[in-house]
C-alpha cells in the first residue's frame, strides 16, 4: 500500500492486514496500552466538504498514534484554484508525512497521489468512500466472524457509499445487493470492476430496483441518507423518488433474523430510515461510527509508518 485512493487498488491480504491492526490498536486503547506509532509524523488534512465523524476521527487518531493533524480547510488552501494540485501536491509533500483529503472531485485525490511524494488516503470523494467501507466490513467481522459468504444488502442512492460498498463486498468475497430506482444506479465502471472482483472472490453482485428482492435473507442491512452535500435543492424530489426505498421495520424484516443494520451517518430519522431500526436493538450503527477510529488509524500507521 502506498496510498488509499480506490479498495479496488487493494489486494485481500491488505484488507485483512488492516483489520488485523485495527483489532489489535482497539484492543490497546480500550486498554490503556500507549501505541505511538507515528509519533512526530505530521498529516495534513484538507477538507473542500465539511465532516464530524471524517474531521474527529483522524485528528483524533493521530494524536492517539503519536503525530499532529492539521486541518486545511477551502479556506487555508486553493487547491487546483490559486495554485495547481501537482505545486499543492510537490510543496505539501516537504512539509508533511501524509495526506487525507475530503473532496469533492476523485480526480483531486489522484492527482495529489500522483503528483506528491507522501501518502495519500482519501476521505471521501463524490465517487468513493473507501475509508468508510473499511470501517463497515470490520465492525461486520467483529459481529458475524467472518465475512465470506455473508450477504449486504444496500437501499437506496446508488452513490459514493454503495459504489465502495461493491468494491469491499467483492474483495472480501462477501455477496452484495444494491436496490436504486432508475437513474440513481451505481457507478457503471465501479460495477465493473467489482463483477472483476467478485469472480475472483467468489461473491455474487445483484443490482435492482426492488429493495425486498435485495434484501431477503441479507445478513446486513445499508443505507444512506438521500440528500447529500451539494443535492439540497433536489430534496424534495429526491424524497418523492426514495420513499419505496426507506428501510423500515418491514423491509428490515425480510432480512435474516440476525441481521444487523449500518448507516454510515449522519441519518435522517423518518426518511431512509425509521427510528425502530437504527434506534433498535439489531442496528450496529454507533460501532460502525467508533470503527471509522480504529481502521483510519491502522491505515495511517500502514501508510505513514
Amino acid at each position: 500500500m502506498k496510498h488509499l485512493i480506490s479498495i479496488y487498488d487493494l489486494t485481500t491480504d491488505e484488507i485483512e492486514q488492516i483489520f488485523r491492526l485495527s483489532e489489535k490498536l482497539k484492543y490497546q486503547l480500550k486498554n490503556g496500552i500507549e501505541h505511538h506509532l507515528l509519533k512526530g509524523k505530521v498529516l495534513g488534512m484538507i477538507f473542500t466538504k465539511s465532516s464530524t465523524r471524517t474531521r474527529v476521527s483522524f485528528e483524533t487518531g493521530m494524536y492517539q498514534l503519536g503525530g499532529y493533524a492539521l486541518f486545511l480547510s477551502s479556506n487555508d488552501i486553493q487547491l487546483g484554484r490559486g495554485e495547481t494540485i501537482q505545486d499543492t501536491a510537490m510543496v505539501l509533500s516537504r512539509y508533511i508525512d501524509g495526506i487525507m483529503i475530503r473532496t469533492f472531485s476523485q480526480q483531486d485525490v489522484e492527482d495529489l497521489a500522483r503528483y506528491g511524494s507522501i501518502p495519500v488516503i482519501n476521505g471521501l470523494t463524490d465517487l468513493m468512500h473507501p475509508c468508510q467501507i473499511l470501517a463497515d466490513l470490520f465492525t461486520v467481522y467483529e459481529y458475524k466472524k467472518t465475512l465470506k459468504g455473508l450477504k449486504l444488502a444496500y437501499v437506496g442512492d446508488g452513490n459514493n457509499v454503495a459504489n465502495s460498498l461493491l468494491h469491499g463486498c467483492a474483495k472480501v468475497g462477501m455477496d452484495i445487493a444494491v436496490a436504486s430506482p432508475k437513474g440513481f444506479e451505481c457507478d457503471e465502471r465501479i460495477v465493473e470492476e467489482a463483477k472483476s472482483d467478485a469472480r475472483k472472490s467468489g461473491s455474487k453482485i445483484t443490482l435492482t430496483e426492488d429493495p425486498e428482492e435485495a434484501t431477503y435473507n441479507a445478513d446486513v442491512v445499508y443505507t444512506d441518507t438521500w440528500v447529500s452535500m451539494g443535492q439540497e435543492a433536489e430534496k424534495e424530489e429526491r424524497i418523492k423518488i426514495f420513499k419505496p426505498y426507506q428501510v423500515n421495520r418491514e423491509l428490515f424484516s425480510k432480512a435474516k433474523s440476525d441481521a444487523i443494520f449500518l448507516h454510515c451517518l449522519p441519518a435522517y430519522r423518518g426518511f431512509e430510515v425509521t427510528s425502530d431500526v437504527i434506534d433498535g436493538p439489531q442496528s450496529a450503527v454507533f460501532d460502525e461510527a467508533e470503527n471509522r477510529l480504529h481502521v483510519q488509524k491502522a491505515i495511517m500507521a500502514i501508510l505513514m509508518g
